[in-house]
């Protein structure tokens, strides 16, 4: 049985390889007007037919909040509980609630929203390992993307705030796409907060030790993010951040 395992991960991995080399030599292969033309204008339509879907199931969603985090993250580990609890927060507090749609703390998070009896929105994406839409989703409110940069702007565009829990790659795009959008002056400033000191500060440090000394970014940038440890904490940021400016959630 072993063996077997064995030799079928062996022929995906060399699957995996042919594809690569194959994708590689595809981007260096000259392509006449005919290719060109048939496969831009169809991505065109296809980009265009993703923004209209979201706009659309988008529009009349209120106050949302985006809670991002790691899809590896099992229902058995803390984080996961974490996040529920801060959905399950944030929909009392008035919001409903965003995720990617797909396992882990983006579960976590359509999970609490439903609980708590709030809006629960999913905008997964269309994966190599086929990440599929969690079951705490509404069912009117979840939507699949084949692009990412499209599923970014309905995250940006539909959000009043950003939760970042503990993620890898994904998760560090999202948050640094966000910080450089408010920095850059490209959309409003909406309270961004990081959740487990324990699990960002080396993050944090490197951002004050490194990038402001270098003078990548300002020592003022460092105000755009709150770091948090409770789920009470990081839905208090955002109303403190909005009670600023006298608003509240209103569904």
């Amino acid at each position: 049985m072993a063996s077997k395992v064995k030799k079928k991960k062996s022929t995906e991995e060399i699957d995996q390889v042919l594809e690569d080399e194959h994708r590689i030599r595809k981007a260096f292969k000259d392509k006449d007007w005919a290719e060109i033309k048939s496969s831009d204008s169809w991505m065109i339509f296809k980009v265009m037919s993703e923004f209209v879907e979201g706009f659309e199931k988008l529009a009349k969603i209120g106050p949302c909040v985006t809670i991002f985090g790691s899809a590896r993250v099992k229902a058995t580990h803390p984080y996961y509980k974490i996040a529920e609890d801060i959905a399950a927060e944030l929909v009392n507090h008035g919001y409903g609630v965003v995720t990617g749609g797909g396992p882990g703390i983006m579960e976590a998070g359509n999970k609490g929203a439903k609980r708590a009896g709030g809006k629960s929105v999913g905008l997964n994406i269309f994966l190599p390992f086929e990440q599929k839409g969690n079951p705490f989703i509404d069912s009117d409110k979840l939507i699949t993307f084949d692009y990412f940069f499209v599923r970014k702007v309905m995250f940006v565009k539909y959000s009043q705030g950003f939760i970042i829990m503990p993620g890898g790659f994904g998760t560090m795009d999202e948050l640094t796409e966000a910080l450089t959008l408010i920095q850059t002056k490209k959309i409003g400033r909406f309270p961004i907060v990081l959740v487990g000191k324990k699990f960002w500060a080396g993050w944090v440090e490197w951002v004050k030790k490194v990038l402001v000394p270098e003078g990548m970014i300002s020592e003022e940038d460092l105000e755009l993010f709150n770091l948090v440890d409770t789920p009470q904490d990081a839905v208090k940021v955002i109303d403190e951040f909005y009670a600023r400016y006298l608003l509240s959630p209103n569904f």
